[in-house]
């Protein structure tokens, strides 16, 4: 019997990870598509009159059986991956994106839509049934529908092409990312990294077979540590130029040609749909709207931030001299963490390892949850009865002040082998009402934090605290959905609006008020002291605009893949030092390169979107000066927020919903202010 075929007999009908095996994932995904077609068929076919009802909702609700099936394989190759998995995705990716063809292409269904569409405006419909309206016929109309045969036909090849190759650039990422390790014989050779740091390299050297020795890799609990606190120089340097060249290196693994064909791809697809670049295609449905209100926004920020930056590094050059380290013309980017690190320490008296002991892991998670009871009123509680498809992954039903069910909630946060590096926020179902019936949605938060060891339990940095409180968000946009239309519902909203949940929920870690909650000693159980609570705000703009000119060097670079035709680029190393030159603060390292393993870009969905991070930063500033001025725990406030935003989805245009929480359109001054770049 095939578990992902079946009603799931399981607590809030989780999946059932203990009764699925790799082997049923391809006859689930047939047989659901041969359902789902049948589905269709019988919208195409009904002889009455067609309606919002049998067109548009049967639409909706049509495929549910792929879609479950696809979520879940989707979301073990990203975080439970292996051989197996990675070889079915060969097969299991064309077949969904031929699927997906199917039902776009569909000359007669596109009729059905497009006749309802065409009478919109005397149905009545409600606001959200005409969101689910437009995002239909403009799915329809962005993804092939008024194509003739021919080029219906090159876009199913453009497609399917696109998806192996996607495939492919994460495969050769993670192999990458895998295959490096930097084993050290003696502690010496650590020196300067904290005790924690020491003894993870320990175990890690342990578990990949290195008794005895200590062991440095590419993922970030690794890797990070190693690039802040490490003195001895050359090993930085060998640590900076395998991260850096991951997928670049001229072997079976390098992604150079897979990010040519991609981008090459989708801008021939861009092209055959009528627009002029892939940017020009995805902005069309973002708040932004087009590239080149895009380019204003990035270069508005850049005229502010690169003076900062560049005042910043002149001091950082300086500063490694005076104390022993390289001239100013001999600074290289592996000197830049270890450096900004002691020059954060000398001006606020403050190492960032002293803040470790009081962010214990499994604090930091109650703390999110404290946070989360406090404005929104849900509460988390642990459950051993929900399967899950990794031993280290917690589970946790979500319910409201009157114990009424909100959700179910996965925690997956250490490193492993089958899991790609980040941290991201996910779903096993999103929210959505059928006949009368809400199911709340599934949601996980999927991260790499350090392991315990022997002797320590995880403790996280204050970066990794902010990471934790920003999946959260995401977590909590997910599970406060309150939407009809599973297509409309949670995350599901505009690409530069999705992060402003996420980044919102961060502001809440620097804050007094909310550390008390959860920052206490593992070993003494002491409160934080107020010290170092005034050191984390005092040096939260520090480098921040090093930081921003980061941030907008990866957006100039994926606008450059994107907003253009790329079909010119020939060497990908060259192309990328002219779209990030004047961003760039430090030489660029013959070797290195950033696109082979920009993820986000080309395997993940902020292609032409990465300044969304940016665009989110302004609503999230503007928004949290709302809490600010109320209580950062105003439930007034929050409540707003929540029905507003939070359990609004995609229902309603991010812009409306903005104005319903702020009263106002945003602008970037709580930001610049924030930011120290006023």
């Amino acid at each position: 019997m095939n578990p992902l075929l079946h009603k799931f007999e399981t607590p809030f009908e989780t999946v059932p990870f203990d009764k699925i095996e790799p082997k049923h994932f391809l006859p689930a995904l047939t047989e659901g598509i041969k359902i789902a077609k049948e589905e269709i068929r019988l919208i195409k076919e009904n002889t009455e009159k067609s309606t919002f009802t049998n067109v548009c909702e049967a639409l909706e609700r049509s495929g549910s059986i792929v879609g479950r099936t696809a979520s879940i394989f989707f979301n073990l190759h990203s975080a439970e991956s292996n051989d197996e998995i990675q070889n079915i995705a060969k097969e299991f990716t064309p077949l969904i994106t031929e699927y997906s063809n199917d039902i776009q292409l569909d000359a007669e269904l596109f009729e059905k839509i497009k006749s309802i569409y065409n009478q919109k405006d005397s149905l009545n419909l409600t606001g959200e049934e005409m969101r689910l309206l437009e995002k239909q016929y403009k799915g329809f109309a962005r993804n092939g529908a008024l194509l003739d045969e021919a080029q219906k036909e090159k876009l199913r090849s453009i497609d399917k092409e696109m998806s192996n190759t996607s495939l492919v650039f994460g495969d050769n990422l993670l192999a990458e990312t895998n295959d490096f390790i930097m084993v050290l014989d003696s502690e010496k050779e650590l020196d300067g990294l904290p005790d924690s740091a020491i003894e993870a390299a320990k175990m890690l050297a342990k578990e990949k077979g290195h008794e005895g020795k200590f062991a440095v890799t590419l993922e970030y609990p690794s890797f990070v540590p190693f690039m802040t606190y490490a003195t001895k120089r050359e090993l930085r340097e060998k640590m900076y130029k395998a991260f850096s060249s991951k997928a670049f290196r001229g072997n079976d693994k390098d992604n150079r040609e897979v990010v040519k064909k991609i981008a090459n791809l989708r801008h021939e697809r861009a092209n055959l749909l009528g627009y002029k670049t892939h940017a020009h295609f995805v902005l069309e449905e973002r708040m932004a709207q087009e590239p080149a209100k895009v380019n204003e926004f990035l270069g508005n920020l850049l005229d502010k931030a690169k003076p900062v930056a560049v005042k910043e590094m002149d001091e950082l050059k300086k500063f490694c001299k005076e104390n022993g380290g390289v001239n100013p013309d001999d600074f290289m980017p592996w000197d830049y963490s270890f450096w900004a690190e002691k020059l954060k320490q000398d001006k606020f008296n403050f190492d960032s390892e002293q803040l470790k002991p009081y962010f214990k892991l499994e604090n930091v998670v109650e703390g999110v949850f404290t946070v989360a009871k406090t404005l929104y009123g849900i509460s988390f509680k642990e459950r051993r009865d929900i399967p899950t498809y990794h031993k280290d992954v917690r589970t946790f039903e979500v319910v409201d002040e009157q114990g009424r069910h909100v959700g179910v909630f996965y925690a997956d946060f250490f490193p492993r082998s089958g899991k790609r590096a980040g941290a991201w926020m996910t779903t096993f179902r999103d929210q959505h009402v059928v006949d009368g019936n809400d199911l709340r949605p599934h949601v996980s938060n999927v991260c790499n934090f350090t392991k315990p060891t022997e002797t320590k339990p995880s403790l996280l940095t204050f970066n990794e605290v902010l990471t934790l409180f920003h999946e959260f968000g995401h977590g909590l946009h997910g599970l406060l959905s309150k939407c009809n239309y599973e297509s409309l519902s949670g995350t599901s909203v505009y690409w530069d609006f999705v992060e402003l949940p996420s980044q919102i929920f961060e502001n809440w870690a620097y804050e007094k008020e909310c550390l008390d909650l959860f920052a206490k000693h593992y070993e003494t159980g002491e409160s934080i002291p107020q010290e170092f609570i005034t050191k984390i705000k005092e040096s939260s703009s520090f480098h921040e605009g090093r930081q921003t000119m980061r941030q907008l060097s990866f957006s100039k670079l994926d606008l450059g893949w994107h907003g253009q035709d790329p079909s010119s680029v020939e060497e990908v190393d060259k192309f990328e030092k002219e779209m990030m030159q004047e961003c760039e603060l430090l030489p660029t390292v013959e070797g290195s390169n950033m696109s082979v393993s920009f993820g986000h870009i080309f395997r993940g969905g902020y292609s032409a979107g990465y300044y969304s991070y940016k665009w989110a930063e302004v609503l999230d500033a503007d928004a949290f000066e709302a809490f600010k001025e109320a209580g950062i725990f105003n439930k007034e406030v929050a409540t707003k927020f929540k029905e507003n935003v939070l359990e609004k989805g995609g229902s309603v245009h991010p812009m409306e919903l903005y104005l319903a929480f702020r009263g106002k359109e945003p602008t970037p001054d709580a930001l610049l202010k924030r930011a120290g770049l006023l």
